[in-house]
Formats: structure tokens, C-alpha cells, sequence
């Protein structure tokens, strides 16, 4: 007798470690914190780029002739915004991967008291992300302009507001601080030019990833992750002293409308699965799908849902 009521005990037992196995990763335990920046985006005409001696195909920082170009771009043409910049591009990707619960990536940034920085809060959570920006009135909002004429785009970022973040005034708040307290895993990009800062001396891509891994690190329980993407060719991880190579999903280059998003598109795809726990091979290949799905689109946008396996 004592059997038999054991039994359905132990089926139950079993149950419970499927449904963790496909447990989904916690709210807030993605924490990015970076640059945001309201991407504003617009077909334009070629009177527009030759006001503000724009090429057709380019990405440059704002200087003083740009100031006025960002309202004009808002009065003139009709105008799409997305929360952007690259570290919150990459948590957005990550949540679209994930899709349910909502918040499980947290962002934190500097935007201004304006309407492009309320813009930017609204579309931050239409994407689902918990953002939460420290908010000043001495600088604007920081915005990016994509000046679309036919296949091309024209990007003029000003990083404004974005430079301004106040460390002692948001991310030591308590409230803000038991948001990266509960995250587990953390992105913040670095934009450096590493293996000529390292003097590494190499061009060969697996060296790069094999010195990178190599280097002195602090958490010595924790072994370093290198992964290193080179657009159409073939992905690098390297691990431990082994070196692995990933190929990237096929596509036809007539199929390709837009790259600029692909790199923040990798990372988010990448990021959704070490936040799942997945292996580093799924991570990357995650990578990979988001990567594919945002070079066939206009910007850093993507459908309603993956269909990622």
C-alpha cells in the first residue's frame, strides 16, 4: 500500500523538472545599462542630405550644423521612433526572444526632460523592457536620425543627454540598486578597438579570441567567454584553450535591407539565452536567428513574435 501512494508522488516529481526545464528567466535578470538614444526615422529627399551635407549611406556624430536637423526631420516627413542605441537595442532583441515574462531585461540610462525622452519611455515599454532613466534637464534627449533615401540610410546620432548619466544620483538610489542586486546577468558594450588597445599584434581572428580569453580576471571561479562575430563569415567563441566556430544563417544578399542593427541584433539574441541558461552553442545560434531576422528589416525592428527552435 505504502507503494502505491508513493507512486504518484514520483510522477509529480518528474512533472516538476520538466516545467523547469522550460521555466522562462526571471523579471529583471537582464541588466543593460548604456546610451539610449530615440531613434527617429524617416524617408527623406536628397534636398534634406544636401542641407546637412549628408552622404546617402553613412553614420556620423552631430555637430552644431546638425542642431536643427532632428525638429525639421519631425515637421517635414512622416516619422517612426524606436527606443535605440546599441546596449538597449540588445536588451530590447533579448525580450522579443523571450517574449514572455515581460521585464526580464532591465535598462538603465540618461535621457532629458522632453518629449523625445517621453517618446522614448513609451516606447521602451511597448517593447516590454523595464527602463529606467535617470532624467535631467541640462541636455536633451539623445537622438538618432536615419535619413532613409531609397536603399540607403543616412544615421546622425546626438548623444546628448546620453553622456550625462550621474551615477550617484540613479544607480546608487536603493530602489535602482535592488534592480541590478536581482539581475544575473549584466551587458554593458564596450566600443574599443580591443586587440589594437591590447597590442595583440594579430589580425587573425581566432588569435584575437583565444588572447582576449587569456587575459588576467578578477573573478578567477568563472572562466571568460570570448565571442567574436565578423558579419557574413563565420562565428569565433573561444573557451577555456578551445577555439569553436560558428557559420551564420545563410541569406541572400538581395534579401539584406539594412545591417546597421545586426551586431545589437546578435548580442540580444545571444544575451536571451545565457539568461535562460542555455548552452554557449545555443546562445550563439540564438545570435545568429536574431541577427538574420533584423538584417532583413529597416532598422533595429523586428515581427510580433520569433520562431526561433
Amino acid at each position: 500500500a505504502t507503494m502505491a501512494s508513493d507512486e504518484p508522488k514520483a510522477k509529480k516529481i518528474k512533472l516538476a523538472d520538466v516545467e523547469d526545464e522550460e521555466k522562462k528567466a526571471d523579471p529583471n535578470s537582464l541588466f543593460g545599462m548604456g546610451n539610449p538614444l530615440l531613434d527617429i526615422c524617416a524617408v527623406v529627399d536628397k534636398d534634406f542630405l544636401d542641407k546637412y551635407t549628408l552622404k546617402p549611406n553613412d553614420q556620423i556624430l552631430a555637430e552644431d550644423k546638425h542642431k536643427e536637423l532632428f525638429e525639421e526631420l519631425v515637421k517635414k516627413f512622416k516619422v517612426e521612433y524606436h527606443a535605440g542605441g546599441a546596449t538597449q537595442n540588445s536588451i530590447k532583441i533579448a525580450q522579443w526572444m523571450i517574449q514572455k515574462p515581460h521585464k526580464v531585461g532591465t535598462f538603465f540610462g540618461c535621457i532629458g526632460k522632453d518629449k523625445f525622452g517621453d517618446i522614448l519611455k513609451q516606447k521602451a515599454e511597448e517593447a516590454h523592457v523595464d527602463a529606467h532613466y535617470y532624467e535631467q534637464d541640462e541636455e536633451p534627449t539623445g537622438t538618432c536620425a536615419a535619413c532613409i533615401t531609397g536603399d540607403n540610410r543616412s544615421l546622425v546620432a546626438n548623444l546628448a543627454a546620453a553622456n550625462c548619466y550621474k551615477r550617484e544620483k540613479h544607480l546608487d538610489v536603493e530602489e535602482n540598486w535592488k534592480l541590478v542586486e536581482k539581475a544575473k546577468v549584466f551587458y554593458i558594450a564596450e566600443g574599443a578597438a580591443f586587440a589594437k588597445e591590447q597590442d595583440f599584434e594579430t589580425k587573425d581572428i581566432k588569435e584575437i579570441a583565444k588572447k582576449a580569453q587569456a587575459l588576467p580576471k578578477v573573478n578567477s571561479k568563472r572562466q571568460r567567454v570570448v565571442v567574436l562575430t565578423q558579419g557574413k563569415d563565420e562565428t569565433v567563441m573561444a573557451q577555456g584553450d578551445k577555439v569553436e566556430t560558428f557559420p551564420v544563417v545563410k541569406i541572400d544578399p538581395k534579401d539584406i535591407v539594412d545591417t546597421n542593427g545586426a551586431g545589437d541584433a546578435f548580442v540580444g539574441g545571444f544575451l536571451s539565452g545565457l539568461v535562460q541558461e542555455k548552452s554557449l552553442d545555443q546562445c550563439v545560434k540564438a545570435g545568429h536567428y536574431s541577427a538574420n531576422v533584423i538584417i532583413k528589416r529597416a532598422g533595429c525592428t523586428f515581427p510580433e513574435k520569433p520562431d526561433f527552435k
